[in-house]
């Protein structure tokens, strides 16, 4: 990338997101860990020091060299980053009489200063935070207070350093775009050329410069983030990208046939292995969630091994892996000590003496779907809710039989198509169906049942880090719940499910 922003995390669970807002400007960013920072080139616009759980006056509070950084780039702190600034600069940060977290609003404001304008005073910012910078040095101006807190921005004098105590990455704070956009365009001289045009057109180069006549192989999901990796390969390598389309037993009805005729619809390679007796063999008798991940991850690995090893001189495999798993990796807080066992293939390239290739691994998920939307890919492909890397599999609570998924995959079926005919799908970013393992008692003429529930599950998000139930209406939830009784074999209640992330997580398993 020619130009870029350096965000430098100390472990702030909103660091993602002011990578988030960067992006939105049409700049490209990368976070990294204040404990293993790239080299800074000139390519390197900006740097941005994240928020943290830590206080700097901890004995081990995270550090950086500041003035190494200072005299690199452009810097801005952001809370905990204004706070190290200002103790690394002859500056005091002590506790705050009282935590100051939620909604402020900006009592002074200097709108002559570059960061700052446009900022209107009394404009709302959002705190959280709980030490409070009470003194800065002589080297520092004060640009904008609130009436609780003296020093809510700062500037050094004869340098582009920045500091604020609000959080202008978050929606609570009003004009938290035009402080981000003041730093990254006016300040650090960002040009806003990182489209999704502009990515596709240098992945695409790269990728034929990095894998010239190779062969790839690719396992895909029916996701949006593999079949995005797979056009971006195939734009660059054609049919020499072999891709692999298996199906679990797991996926949702009729879709195995659908998406592997899209698939092929886009000119690409594509092998479609029917390996569900294998995968309902491994399930058999497997009860409990994390069991079945990794009876799951174990089978797919070993069918993929097979098909692909019918493939000749094949050197790489693609992955679709995006920006939050490259961030998970190197965090602060090290690799997830609880990546779920079905994301965890990572041993495949090494089985199989691959290289790795992965198209995205810059992007977020809302990027990725812009990108696809720019290499067309189809929009029942594009718009998809999330679906579970094992399926259906932790839908189903409890063990696993052909007769439990052919249940839910028409339960789901009449869900997910009721939600596309009433045009609430696309209002929804994820739903589905669970299998309860319970039964109730009911009445279906004049005959006293003792069948299944089944629960309903629809929820509103962004990334699936946080997520609310979907308000759908009465009258809908009522038609669909009909609609799975009469049909449905073996069901004879529909409870739907209101609970939000968090606490409650969007699957049951």
């Amino acid at each position: 990338m020619e130009e870029q922003i350096l965000i430098i995390d100390f472990g702030s669970q909103y660091t993602q997101l002011i990578a988030r807002r960067v992006r939105e400007l049409n700049v490209y960013c990368e976070i990294h860990p204040y404990n293993n920072l790239p080299p800074i080139t000139e390519s390197t616009k900006g740097i941005i020091l994240s928020g943290s759980p830590c206080s700097v006056r901890d004995e081990d509070a995270p550090m950086v060299d500041l003035d190494v950084l200072t005299e690199k780039a452009p810097v801005l702190g952001i809370c905990y980053g204004a706070q190290l600034i200002a103790q690394l600069h002859d500056g005091n940060v002590l506790p705050s009489n009282i935590r100051e977290y939620g909604r402020a609003n900006l009592s002074k404001v200097d709108q002559h200063n570059a960061l700052l304008k446009e900022i209107e005073i009394d404009s709302q910012v959002w705190m959280s935070h709980a030490d409070t910078i009470a003194e800065i040095g002589s080297d520092y101006d004060i640009i904008a207070s609130s009436e609780s807190v003296e020093v809510t921005a700062f500037k050094r004098k004869e340098a582009e350093v920045y500091g604020i105590q609000f959080h202008p990455e978050v929606t609570h704070t009003i004009q938290g775009k035009i402080v981000l956009r003041n730093f990254v365009v006016h300040i650090c001289g960002c040009q806003q050329l990182w489209t999704p045009d502009i990515f596709v057109e240098s992945t695409v180069a790269e990728l034929k410069e990095t894998l010239g006549d190779d062969k790839v192989v690719l396992g895909l999901s029916g996701g949006v983030d593999s079949s995005v990796a797979a056009l971006l390969i195939h734009r660059a390598i054609g049919n020499n990208l072999h891709a692999i389309f298996v199906d679990n037993g797991l996926l949702r009805k009729n879709e195995f046939e659908s998406v592997l005729e899209s698939y092929q619809g886009l000119g690409l390679n594509v092998t479609g292995v029917d390996a569900r007796d294998q995968f309902y063999s491994a399930l058999d008798g497997i009860s409990e969630p994390e069991a079945k991940r990794k009876a799951i991850g174990r089978v797919f690995i070993e069918v993929f091994e097979e098909e692909a090893h019918k493939i000749e001189d094949v050197k790489w495999l693609a992955q679709g892996t995006i920006y939050p798993d490259v961030i998970e990796s190197v965090s602060v807080k090290g690799p997830s000590a609880t990546i779920k066992s079905h994301h965890n293939v990572g041993g495949l390239p090494e089985l199989m003496k691959l290289e790795v290739v992965e198209p995205l691994k810059t992007l977020f998920k809302d990027e990725v779907r812009v990108v696809g939307k720019a290499v067309g890919l189809p929009g029942h492909i594009l718009n998809r809710h999330p679906f579970p890397g094992p399926g259906l599999a932790i839908r189903i609570l409890g063990n696993i039989t052909p007769e439990k998924v052919e249940i839910i995959q028409e339960v789901d079926d009449i869900f997910i198509g009721g939600l596309k005919e009433a045009n609430l799908y696309d209002d929804v970013w994820q739903a589905g169906a669970i299998l309860l393992p319970i039964q109730s008692v009911g009445v279906m003429g004049d005959e006293r049942t003792y069948e299944n529930v089944v629960s309903l599950r629809a929820v509103s998000s962004v990334d699936g880090m946080t997520a609310d139930w979907s308000h759908l209406p009465y009258d809908f939830l009522g038609t669909v719940s009909s609609k799975i009784i009469n049909r449905v074999k073996g069901v004879n209640r529909v409870v739907y499910d209101i609970s939000s992330k968090p606490p409650a997580t969007i699957e049951w398993e």
